[in-house]
């Protein structure tokens, strides 16, 4: 049998001969694919998990090339009489097949998932779970580098951790402590700061006979924890301790309790610490569910703020109340910043949370609020809790409806965790509370340019308001920026900068900026253009610091090339929150390349911030000068041209993309795009979504904000949307723009637009579960596109109807509803949406007992699918397939479907109908006499329901968990 190794170097065994994979690439390539091995892995996966955000132009070929050379020495290794690896290309993308016990990680996991079975015994768990540390060679994936790597290696030696002190546990119940003495020790050496590797090493030493070296061990625990982190070690380890001392048989080695936490935050240059959770229980509550599921560990904040200074007080002052609260009782820390409008609360929460990072080792959460946009473009709470969600990578499916509902599942995924959560720019107490964490050792850190002085009485927020800089800090800024050189040799110049900036630290920047830009040049010839365009604006302003403030955003302003001024006014009119490169271009109508430069030039002046690569964002105040700029300098009809490039590079680009997320022709005819509108073609689904993903907060904020004249755009781009909306489950937000396209469509009697709106709109009803109007508002679409003749809307219509009719029982009406849909999805020429319609019309019959008529509408629908290269199609259609021959007693059958099934749900991410099939196939494998499959799918299915943690999905939970025990 070839072997695949992972846990280690990554390389190729033969009856005990290593084969060489190549080179670090190649072997990252294998790597995934090894990992996922049995399901397909598109080929922007792996690229992105070779060379991460920054794959080099030839990136395609490079991994063609690679698998190429993969599957080569695969078939070196079947050519020598081996158990076949094979690399085969599906729809989904590239298949490493095989058996998974072939891959050690897999088998690994196996071993470990197996010992954790309560059938087993305790003399067949040690033996499983030996079997099961053999397969370590070294640390994994030795030799390859990036961000995907680095998370598969934590996360197997996260497994490894958990899996030797399980195993240590089965040792101390057989009465053989000495076993596992040398492992916990080779371990707690590489992970010093793990208090329950400690734990369970001082307990094999005490029921080993060696109480002297467990007490030793305790010391030498407690003095890394005092130097690294200035900390205690934890109560079950000072427990554990005092009952050795007092010669008491410490507690049995089980299960921590609810609640505790193993966690310890990492201070800078310390080792790296392992998070434990809790061994899996057989019934898990919700909140473990959650915290299993929140896998990924996030980290939103903004990029550093260059040459920060002058806040040391306040810096202190953070980090203080953050040490006081870790010495009280348990509780979640909130500081509320206030302070006037670029005072610089916001570089001073960014700073503070980026030098905090590793004392919130779970993750770092971010949100601009925007409680004080220009343009009223204020965050819901709504919009920012599924912000974090997002983050944590929880599915869309698992997401309840409702604020009170996302609140909980937010604040059970901090449950046991240290996270830091910073609210950025806040408008008051209302908008903040529903996103503080509600978890001891969680922090929310708030900026506000109002004192939420409501925080302090109801939550006990710790106040803090920033001041304007004094003289001195204001000095340290600017030497900071420009050299302290250049501050001695003209101290009157530097004093005069000083004042007539008002201590306000984004009004430094921007000066600074300019003189950094300028080295050659004195000061106190720029402190003179500097005092003129104070004069110049003194008649525009209602006060001092004012005139001040805009004075010095004006002689930065005027220092800009024409075309990076021209582009500083135009960009007001973007919504935001933040614009992409590509958006930008189409502003400007200039080429891409052309904008970057010019892009360049606001962020060196720190006139515009990228505070995230490639994504561009205004002070709250520069945008308003902006805005004053170009209604004083731009004519109507050049603002009219760059707004309709922009919002036709955003329409057309979504629609580009929207035609790879769904192979459906969309009912939807759009006008030419203008000529400069800069429109992005994604080449694949993997993009396309990616795509949507970055723009999406853009794109409500378009259809939200597009001016009087563009109603058009509303109701197209809504339309585009709905079903990246629809599957994502931004429920709220689809009825919330399906809402504004009807009335943008009403307002010039568009009655195209008015039944794409309606349709729209109906769907987001439905998923509300609000069926009723969802009816009405399908009716309505319905009439509205027959009387244009539209066959794509009605079909589609009625796919929606009929799906509703059957999650509602109806099935007879549902089948009639269905084959509607496909006589308009034939009428259209749609492939894709024939085989949707066709799946269902089969589902139906099926749940009729009209098996043979159901088998042969699916087939038809999977040959069509096939053809349409719809995966999500695929998917449902093989699922109706193994239902189907699974009824119909073929259940040989049934296994290959479901099979094909579970294999594309994956691929598409739809994990609980990943979970579902897996079920079935479990089932399928019982009834063919195949108990160790079964066991082994079954197992599968159970532990993706017990991620996702959804409460409707908890009867499939238990169904499966009574197989298990069978």
């Amino acid at each position: 049998m070839v072997h695949v190794h992972l846990l280690g170097p990554v390389e190729l065994s033969i009856g005990g001969r290593v084969s060489e994979v190549g080179p670090p690439q190649r072997r990252t390539v294998m790597a995934a694919l090894a990992v996922e091995v049995g399901r397909p892995v598109t080929v922007a996966t792996l690229i992105d998990r070779v060379w991460d955000a920054d794959p080099p132009d030839a990136a395609r070929r490079a991994v063609r090339a690679h698998i190429a050379m993969i599957r080569r020495v695969c078939e070196q290794a079947t050519d020598r009489g081996a158990q076949p690896l094979r690399l085969v290309r599906r729809s989904g993308g590239y298949v490493l097949d095989a058996d998974p016990r072939q891959v050690d990680v897999h088998r690994f996991r196996q071993l470990v998932d197996r010992a954790q079975q309560a059938q087993q015994t305790d003399d067949a768990k040690a033996s499983l779970l030996r079997e099961a540390f053999g397969l370590w060679r070294g640390e994994p994936l030795s030799g390859l580098h990036g961000q995907w790597a680095a998370r598969m290696r934590e996360t197997w030696q996260r497994r490894r951790v958990d899996a030797v002190v399980g195993w240590a546990r089965v040792e101390l119940r057989r009465g053989d402590p000495a076993a596992v003495i040398g492992p916990l020790a080779d371990l707690l050496a590489e992970y010093p700061l793990v208090e329950p590797l400690a734990e369970m090493l001082m307990r094999t030493l005490y029921d080993a006979g060696r109480s002297a070296e467990a007490l030793d061990r305790y010391a030498t625990v407690r003095r890394w924890l005092a130097e690294e982190l200035g900390a205690e070690p934890g109560p079950a380890l000072r427990t554990l301790h005092q009952a050795i001392l007092r010669g008491h048989r410490p507690l049995s080695a089980g299960p921590r309790p609810a609640g505790a936490s193993s966690r310890r935050v990492t201070a800078p240059g310390a080792p790296p610490v392992l998070r434990l959770l809790p061994e899996p229980r057989p019934a898990p509550e919700p909140e473990a569910s959650a915290r299993r599921q929140a896998a990924e560990t996030p980290s939103q904040l903004p990029v550093a703020v260059r040459g920060f200074t002058g806040r040391d007080e306040e810096m202190t002052r953070l980090l203080s109340i953050l040490d006081a609260a870790r010495g009280e009782s348990p509780a979640v820390v909130i500081s509320a910043v206030s302070g006037m409008a670029g005072v610089g609360k916001t570089a001073l929460a960014v700073h503070w949370a980026r030098q905090m990072e590793s004392a919130f080792p779970d993750g770092q959460l971010y949100v601009n609020l925007r409680g004080f946009d220009p343009r009223g473009s204020v965050v819901t709470p709504t919009e920012a809790v599924r912000g974090f969600l997002d983050a944590f990578g929880v599915h869309p499916e698992r997401i309840p409806l409702g604020l009170e509902a996302q609140v909980g599942l937010y604040r059970s995924l901090l449950a046991g965790r240290r996270v830091l959560v910073v609210l950025d720019n806040a408008l008051d107490e209302q908008q903040v509370r529903p996103l503080l964490p509600g978890a001891a050792g969680c922090m929310a850190l708030v900026t506000s340019r109002n004192r939420l002085t409501g925080l302090a009485v109801s939550e006990g927020a710790h106040m803090l308001s920033v001041d304007v800089l004094g003289p001195g800090a204001a000095r340290d800024v600017l030497a900071e920026r420009i050299g302290r050189d250049r501050l001695t040799a003209e101290p009157d110049a530097v004093n005069d900068i000083v004042a007539r900036c008002a201590g306000l630290p984004l009004a430094l920047a921007v000066v600074a900026a300019r003189a950094d830009a300028q080295p050659h040049r004195p000061l106190s010839t720029l402190v003179r253009e500097l005092r003129e365009e104070r004069n110049r604006l003194d008649a525009l302003d209602a006060g001092e610091s004012a005139s001040q403030v805009r004075a010095a955003f004006s002689w930065s302003y005027r220092a800009l090339s024409t075309g990076a001024a021209r582009l500083f006014r135009l960009l007001v009119l973007h919504p935001g929150p933040d614009a992409g490169l590509a958006a930008v271009a189409a502003l400007a109508g200039r080429p891409p390349q052309e904008t970057r430069e010019l892009l360049s030039e606001l962020t060196r002046g720190h006139l515009l911030s990228e505070h995230a690569p490639g994504r561009y964002t205004f002070h709250d105040l520069l945008r308003v000068y902006a805005g004053e700029l170009l209604a004083e300098q731009d004519d109507a009809w050049i603002r009219r041209a760059a707004l309709h490039r922009m919002l036709d590079h955003y329409l057309h680009t979504a629609r580009a993309a929207d035609a790879l997320v769904t192979p459906q022709p969309n009912p939807v005819s759009l006008p030419a795009a203008r000529r400069g509108a800069n429109v992005e073609r994604p080449v694949d689904y993997d993009r396309a979504l990616a795509w949507f993903t970055a723009e999406c907060a853009v794109l409500l904020e378009v259809v939200r904000q597009a001016p009087e004249g563009f109603e058009g755009h509303v109701w197209r781009l809504t339309a585009v949307l709905t079903t990246y909306l629809d599957r994502n489950g931004y429920w709220p937000a689809l009825e919330d723009v399906g809402r504004r396209a009807l009335a943008a469509a009403r307002l010039h009697h568009d009655r195209a637009g008015e039944a794409c709106a309606h349709r729209s709109l109906g769907l987001a009803l439905d998923r509300l579960r609000h069926p009723d109007p969802a009816r009405e508002h399908y009716a309505r679409a319905l009439e509205l596109f027959a009387e244009l003749g539209s066959d794509a809307g009605q079909a589609r219509t009625y796919q929606h109807l009929a799906r509703l009719s059957g999650t509602q029982g109806d099935r007879r009406q549902a089948l009639e509803l269905a084959r509607r849909s496909l006589r308009h999805y034939r009428a259209a020429g749609d492939r894709a949406g024939q085989s949707a319609a066709l799946n269902h019309i089969g589902w139906q019959l099926a749940h009729l007992g009209e098996h043979h008529q159901a088998l042969a509408h699916c087939e038809q629908g999977l040959a069509l699918a096939q053809a349409a290269g719809d995966v999500n199609g695929l998917a449902h259609t093989w699922d109706s397939l193994g239902y189907i021959h699974r009824q119909l007693g073929q259940d040989r059958r049934a296994v290959e479907c479901y099979r094909q099934a579970t294999e594309l749900f994956h691929a598409t991410g739809e994990r609980i109908h990943e979970a579902r099939c897996l079920t079935c196939l479990g089932d399928c494998y019982d009834s063919t006499h195949q108990p160790a499959p079964a066991q082994e799918t079954w197992a599968q299915a159970l532990a993706i329901t017990d991620e996702l943690g959804l409460p409707e999905d908890e009867l499939l939970r238990k169904e499966i968990h009574q197989r298990l025990l069978r």
